[in-house]
């Protein structure tokens, strides 16, 4: 019989103790698995990598980076900021999406297959644009607009759906990069790509509608064409535009709420009909909710999203402005009598709607408009956000990679937004109690059963947090942004949740979006099928403690309201962090 050779042993253990201080230098729970994956993506490569030019060959490859082919993702040995771990969808392999069971469409959305002998680098053949393309509101557009932007339309929906500019293949893309139809590449092959609940949100979309927007240009003829944006954080355009009711237009679409029709005031934290209020308090409301998602969200990660790289949870959690209005929009609109909101109130079919695209325009302005608020607001400078790639169609059907790092800037896209009046800068939320009544049902809270996590969210629950700190100066509270974290959120694919989070309130009787110690809603539309979402919320609360006297509190009274999903949710956690303002 042969002795086992004693060598090979030996070199697993030594190669276990040289991974020891490079796996010190990972975050976000990057395991040690998950270390050893990375060293493995050197020794195998899918069939399709080399066909598709996704690969790049050893003379293509930066020098100063070729010490570090064996541990392939490590940028510096002296740069503790650890490894790089951008995504990129793997392109070569689309899949079927799992729907709810009584979806309206198929599961199949997957876009044009591309000829990946042809991808186009997006850095490589842009150019600036030396007339900048102003994209104007809906409620202040002249007939010639309105026009251009219907003619396009109804030419888009003219062209065959096989080819990848027609407005079904359009509506496809969006389906397939946010309902997991793209997974990642090797070695993260079993992670589906769904571009919500994470800092990809507004860098995606933005690079969805601009190209959309190219597209429609091209159709009509038009290279200065500028895609209008639905306004409705302004007390103007606080309604569905009037063109998306028209059915002799291009704009029309049936599959919406027929009680949400103009003039009726949309509610930017919709959650159902119960929820209806008179105008003049909705849109009070309105104004309440655009400060509280913007101006209050003052770091980065409050308002953009969470960090998500190759290995982390691909949904650690959304910004504020994704929440709400983005997701209460997209169920407002949505068809009442579809099972799941269909169209515009669910993923998978959202961008089969026109008014998806106006929708998003004002999004996209959202994320401009909040960098120019001050306290040090600004994007992410992280490289892995940086060097994140996605793969769209152009207006001449050329297939076309692009980097976040090139859309931050809209002006370097060739477009910049309109001027209107952001009434909701001048209208915070305002407490109406007391601070005595607010001590009160503290303390009564104190004397009950304390809570036990994880909890079923399934009534109005009550909280005591405890504070790390009080009574901040203000240099502290200027590098830092006190933030109430909610941790370990799971509940399934196919429910649709909201709940609203409120501190130091009165359960007996809860504030209205417009009042201080309603702080912010958590909501998720139907996204699937058959798994569990985990993921986590975060709300600023620096100003909240000022507005309500609170900054010298030991401890906080924390408030879930089930809207929708009652039963359907679990809290793992609340906690409170202060996150650096960027």
């Amino acid at each position: 019989m042969t002795t086992p050779s004693k060598p090979l042993p030996l070199f697993f253990a030594l190669t276990i103790i040289f991974l020891i201080p490079f796996i010190s230098l990972l975050n976000n729970h990057f395991s040690v698995i998950t270390a050893i994956k990375l060293i493995c993506r050197q020794t195998y490569k899918p069939p399709h990598a080399k066909q598709n030019g996704l690969v790049k060959s050893s003379n293509e490859r930066d020098k100063s980076r070729l010490w570090r082919e064996p541990f392939i993702g490590f940028k510096n040995i002296d740069d503790s900021s650890s490894i790089s771990r951008p995504i990129s969808p793997n392109i070569s392999d689309c899949f079927p999406v799992e729907l709810p069971s009584n979806a309206i469409t198929p599961a199949h959305c997957c876009p044009s297959k591309p000829s990946f002998s042809k991808i186009l680098d997006f850095k490589d053949f842009a150019s600036p644009s030396t007339t900048l393309r102003v994209r104007k509101p809906f409620h202040l557009l002249d007939n010639e607009d309105i026009a251009k932007f219907e003619k396009g339309i109804a030419l888009m929906k003219a062209l065959p759906d096989d080819d990848p500019r027609s407005f079904i293949q359009q509506a496809k893309v969006h389906c397939a990069y946010c309902n997991g139809a793209y997974h990642l590449s090797h070695p993260f092959q079993d992670t589906k790509l769904d571009i919500h609940r994470s800092w990809f949100f507004f860098p995606f979309h933005r690079w969805y509608i601009y190209f959309f927007e190219r597209i429609l240009g091209n159709l009509i003829g038009d290279p200065n064409f500028a895609l209008p944006f639905w306004s409705w954080d302004s007390i103007e355009g606080m309604q569905m535009p009037s063109y998306f009711a028209n059915p002799n237009s291009s704009l029309y679409h049936k599959l919406r709420h027929q009680k949400h029709l103009p003039p009726h005031v949309v509610d930017l934290n919709y959650a159902s009909e119960s929820s209806y209020v008179p105008s003049h308090q909705q849109v009070s409301y309105n104004l309440a909710t655009m400060y509280r998602q913007m101006v209050l969200a003052s770091t980065t990660e409050l308002f953009m999203g969470g960090p998500f790289r190759l290995g982390d949870n691909p949904r650690p959690g959304p910004g504020s402005v994704e929440a709400a209005p983005h997701n209460t929009v997209h169920t407002w609109v949505g068809g009442a009598e579809t099972p799941n909101h269909e169209d515009m109130g669910t993923f998978y079919t959202a961008a089969r709607d026109p008014i998806f695209y106006g929708h998003h325009s004002n999004l996209d302005r959202m994320w401009a408009i909040w960098k120019t608020l001050g306290e040090g607001r600004k994007d992410y400078s992280d490289e892995d956000w940086l060097d994140s790639e996605f793969f769209f169609y152009d207006e001449n059907a050329n297939f076309v990679r692009v980097k976040v790092r090139d859309c931050v800037d809209t002006k370097s896209l060739g477009y910049v937004y309109q001027d209107v009046d952001l009434a909701w800068l001048r209208t915070p939320p305002t407490s109406r109690k007391s601070k005595l009544l607010r001590q009160r049902k503290k303390a009564k809270v104190w004397s009950s059963k304390p809570r036990k996590f994880p909890l079923v969210l399934d009534s109005v629950t009550s909280v005591i947090v405890k504070r790390a700190k009080k009574w901040r100066s203000k240099e502290e509270k200027e590098e830092e942004e006190e933030v109430l974290v909610i941790e370990g959120i799971e509940f399934g694919s196919d429910k649709f949740v909201k709940f609203d989070i409120h501190v130091d309130d009165d359960e007996d009787r809860l504030s209205n979006p417009d009042e201080t110690e309603f702080v912010g809603s958590f909501v998720s539309l139907y996204h699937g099928r058959g798994h569990k979402i985990s993921t986590s919320f975060k709300v600023g609360i620096s100003k909240v403690l000022e507005n309500l006297e609170a900054e010298e509190d030991d401890d906080l009274l924390v408030t879930l309201v089930p809207k929708l999903g009652k039963g359907d949710v679990i809290i793992g956690s609340i906690k409170i962090q202060f996150i650096p303002k960027q």
